[in-house]
């Protein structure tokens, strides 16, 4: 599992850690680091470091003293490091008499046909973007050149991943102790490019945010045993389409009949559809483990759900579903609830213009969770999983989605993602667990469906779920 920790957290356990270390000692281990994945950067599209044109874009802290730290081991194999400073009178000392020292040098600008650009021009304490002087060099990178950024790319909240501002695009982000939030959230995620961690020594507390890898989806997945039957599997009910969106039930049937639980039964205007597509399905209402409330309802059926989340069993509502919402109605239940907006029904149901949580995913994911007393999937280009009134104030830490591809942005997509994520709900998962359980296949089935790259259609991204499921769970 990957996990991500605030600015505080990380600075906090820098300096407990800096107090036992020799002074200097801990911005060599960050150099280091990003000396060597540049050098490996430059070996792999050159073939060696010697000859190299490396350009150093140093802002005034800490990640300025990196950057001419780095620089200077880049230069004693031999590349040519010229380091552009945004403001000549503060950069690091030690820093730049290292980088002297090595044979490097200054410059007021981007020298011409650099193989690599670093930047080092705001720490992980930037907020609102690139001020004018810091946005006026990184204006000068050239154009396919590849960049990477020292700890974060500079213009990014490393807390949210917002972008308020002109910003650096990294190619590869070097980051230092620790995930930061905003390198796994859009639209910081985005600017980031590759990532990789240097491991300097930080102990740290419980994260922020974490991303599940195949091992912890493994864990979580539901397997029969010998004793199991199709009711103790769990059995879901979807309650969804209409006469007008049918296909919206069809799909999340398609989605619950991959997820783990031992039946599916549909209630609704589709199950003529439902039933010529995946005849396996129970039509009617009946005793479940698990709703599913929402996809292609239309109109005119909020107490429908209503009267589904007045039932002692896990609900997850989407689409249609969640119009109108009772926060008070959802705050006062005891089962399980998922609710798995995209940013515009989110907006909806904070109040709030769709542009803000866009901007803002993580504080968005965290307020609906907050608001309505229920695990949350926020979808979008970073979907996340915030835990009920436990999201935020020191419960679990909101888990980020590392799975999926543009290419999931299709109609119907998100209908399977609620049949799949209510029928772990129905086989025992939580609410988050199911939530980011489902993100994680949904996503991995639509990377295997797009292959290198190509338009998918909802219902293969359902198909390919068993095989997503199966790639999990091999070692």
């Amino acid at each position: 599992m990957r996990t991500a920790y605030s600015v505080e957290t990380v600075r906090a356990a820098e300096r407990e850690l800096m107090a036992r270390l020799p002074e200097g000692a801990l911005m060599q281990r960050a150099a280091a680091g990003l000396a060597a994945v540049c050098a490996g950067l430059l070996t792999r599209r050159r073939g060696r470091v010697y000859g190299a044109r490396v350009a150093l874009l140093v802002g005034p802290g800490d990640n300025g003293g990196d950057a001419l730290y780095a620089g200077a081991r880049l230069a004693r194999r031999g590349a040519g490091v010229t380091a552009v400073p945004m403001d000549p009178e503060r950069l690091h000392a030690g820093g730049l008499a290292a980088l002297r020292a090595a044979g490097g040098r200054l410059a007021q600008a981007v020298p011409d046909r650099p193989d690599l650009v670093v930047d080092g021009l705001l720490g992980i304490g930037g907020r609102g973007g690139l001020r004018p002087a810091a946005a006026a060099l990184a204006g000068q990178i050239p154009q396919g050149v590849p960049v990477v950024a020292v700890d974060l790319p500079s213009g990014i909240d490393a807390d949210t991943g917002e972008v308020a501002g002109p910003a650096v695009t990294a190619d590869v982000t070097v980051t230092f102790g620790a995930y930061k939030p905003g390198l796994l959230i859009d639209p910081g995620a985005s600017a980031a490019g590759a990532v990789h961690l240097v491991d300097i020594g930080l102990q740290l507390p419980a994260p922020e945010a974490e991303a599940l890898q195949h091992a912890d989806v493994a864990r979580l997945l539901p397997v029969p045993t010998a004793s199991s039957d199709k009711y103790r599997r769990g059995v879901v009910g979807i309650l969804a389409g209409s006469a007008q969106y049918p296909g919206a039930a069809v799909l999340a049937v398609a989605g619950a009949l991959r997820g783990g639980a031992g039946a599916v039964r549909y209630a609704g205007p589709a199950a003529e559809a439902v039933l010529a597509r995946y005849p396996e399905t129970l039509i009617g209402r009946g005793r479940v483990q698990a709703w599913v409330a929402g996809p292609g309802l239309g109109e005119g059926r909020a107490g429908e759900v209503a009267e589904l989340l007045a039932q002692d069993v896990p609900v997850l509502v989407d689409a249609d579903g969640l119009r109108g919402l009772d926060a008070g109605l959802l705050r006062a239940r005891t089962a399980p609830t998922l609710l798995t907006p995209h940013a515009g029904e989110a907006a909806a149901l904070l109040g709030v213009p769709r542009e803000s949580v866009e901007a803002g995913r993580l504080a968005a994911a965290r307020a609906l969770a907050e608001r309505y007393g229920a695990a949350v999937l926020l979808k979008g280009s970073t979907t996340l999983v915030a835990s009920g009134r436990a999201a935020s104030g020191g419960g679990r830490p909101v888990r980020v989605n590392p799975t999926g591809t543009s290419w999931l942005a299709t109609a119907g997509s998100g209908d399977v993602l609620s049949g799949l994520a209510g029928s772990l709900l129905a086989a025992g998962l939580s609410g988050a667990d199911a939530g980011a359980v489902a993100a994680y296949l949904h996503g991995l089935a639509g990377r295997l469906v797009a292959g290198a790259g190509a338009p998918v259609l909802a219902h293969e991204v359902a198909e390919a779920l068993p095989a997503a499921w199966r790639d999990v769970r091999t070692p």
